[in-house]
């Protein structure tokens, strides 16, 4: 196998200078984008990089060595640190604003205690300070009333600005509401909310092994979402760190591309691969893999507009039912719109249950719509991933990560 990387202004001419060199046979693994060096670096047109792959005729046998490169490229991606959030800062404000608000308080206490100290009869000087001290309760009330409003506004915009819906942003806004009372503080009403919207995206449930045979792993969605490179990066994972027993299966007969590419990966990975037709080749696979861990099945990436396409993959996925394990996870992009997450979700919920992944984290700034398609489905989130690179960019979802984006509007990798 022949795996090289070529550049061009666009995606398009870097993979023609591939096709030029390699031939029209090429299948193209990893796009991205480069950036330009050098002083006038700046006003230079962006290059685009891809990594192609061409099997050769003849396929020398993956030796050790080349396996141990393969695992190298495969390795687990560092974690990176935490970064502090914003959280705190945003507390701190509404703590000063707080101590100023208090400080003021005080201010009208020394007054009353002036005026209690003037000599007037013990009746007057009573009633008065009797109102006093009311008004001053008043006031007080009034600051901490006002300070739990503008909390509660702070927390509504961020989430409306992260594209939560405004549904469930009022939702949230009025469970917290119910627990709050006048001196409940500002540190309580955000651990509160915290704690709230963690139980709502619920704790992430990935692939499991199964109890007995291999387990089947179906992934469905819509065109364009990245199905079969996040198998790819499934795979690398159980098969490189956990050292499980694969294999790679594809329904897809539309795409050519698609199914050859992987394939490449089964090549690299040294796994078995096949293209499913029927019905009855998916009961063959299941007795041909009946000792694997997993078989990692992706499907076609039609729209999901498509009823005889639905009615096909219907066939599929319900084909070992009652015979072997299964789990099924309906890919997703975070780009996509809320209302189209809606209609391809209500399209899939037809079919079968699923579980969620978002992928293409890394295109875009807000999380709401993971908030909003969870809550809407009650479906369980496993997976997001933020990158073509294989097999790194995809981890488990973190929910505790999320929230604190949610909140603060400062974007961490999840």
């Amino acid at each position: 196998m022949i795996i090289k990387k070529f550049q061009g202004k666009t995606e398009q001419e870097a993979v023609e200078n591939a096709k030029k060199e390699l031939g029209s046979n090429v299948v193209v693994m990893n796009v991205k984008n480069l950036k330009r060096t050098g002083l006038f670096g700046f006003f230079k047109p962006q290059l685009i990089e891809v990594t192609v792959a061409l099997e050769e005729e003849q396929e020398i046998p993956i030796t050790s060595a080349k396996k141990k490169e393969a695992t190298v490229l495969v390795k687990q991606s560092e974690l990176v640190q935490t970064k502090e959030t914003a959280l705190e800062e945003k507390i701190e404000q509404i703590q000063s604003i707080l101590e100023k608000q208090f400080k003021k308080q005080e201010e009208i206490s020394a007054n009353d205690e002036k005026d209690r100290r003037e000599k007037k009869e013990k009746a007057q000087r009573d009633e008065k300070l009797r109102d006093e001290k009311q008004e001053a309760s008043s006031q007080a009330d009034h600051y901490e009333e006002s300070d739990t409003v503008r909390f509660m506004k702070l927390l509504y915009n961020t989430m409306i600005e992260n594209e939560v819906n405004e549904h469930y942003a009022n939702q949230i806004i009025d469970d917290l509401d119910k627990v709050t009372k006048p001196n409940t503080t500002i540190d309580y009403m955000l651990s509160s909310v915290y704690q709230k919207i963690i139980l709502k995206f619920g704790k992430p449930r990935g692939i499991s092994l199964a109890q007995n045979g291999p387990k089947f792993v179906y992934f469905i969605g819509p065109t364009g979402v990245g199905k079969t490179t996040t198998i790819a990066k499934l795979a690398s994972k159980f098969c490189v760190e956990e050292k499980k027993k694969i294999a790679l299966v594809t329904t897809d007969t539309y795409r050519i591309a698609a199914a050859e590419q992987l394939r490449t990966y089964a090549n690299i990975l040294e796994v078995p691969f096949r293209v499913i037709y029927s019905a009855e080749e998916m009961l063959l696979a299941y007795q041909d893999f009946s000792a694997f861990d997993y078989v990692l099945v992706d499907t076609a990436g039609h729209s999901h507009h498509n009823e005889a396409q639905r009615e096909n993959m219907g066939i599929f996925l319900h084909a070992l039912d009652k015979i072997v394990e299964k789990e099924v996870y309906l890919v997703v992009s975070a780009t996509t719109k809320y209302r189209d997450l809606l209609s391809i979700a209500a399209t899939y919920t037809q079919m079968t249950e699923f579980r969620i992944i978002f992928t293409k984290l890394d295109e875009t700034t807000t999380l709401g719509n993971l908030l909003n398609l969870k809550l809407h489905t009650g479906a369980e989130l496993s997976y997001i991933t933020y990158g073509q690179n294989v097999p790194d960019d995809i981890d488990e979802f973190n929910p505790q990560t999320a929230v604190k984006e949610l909140l603060t509007g400062k974007s961490e990798k999840i």
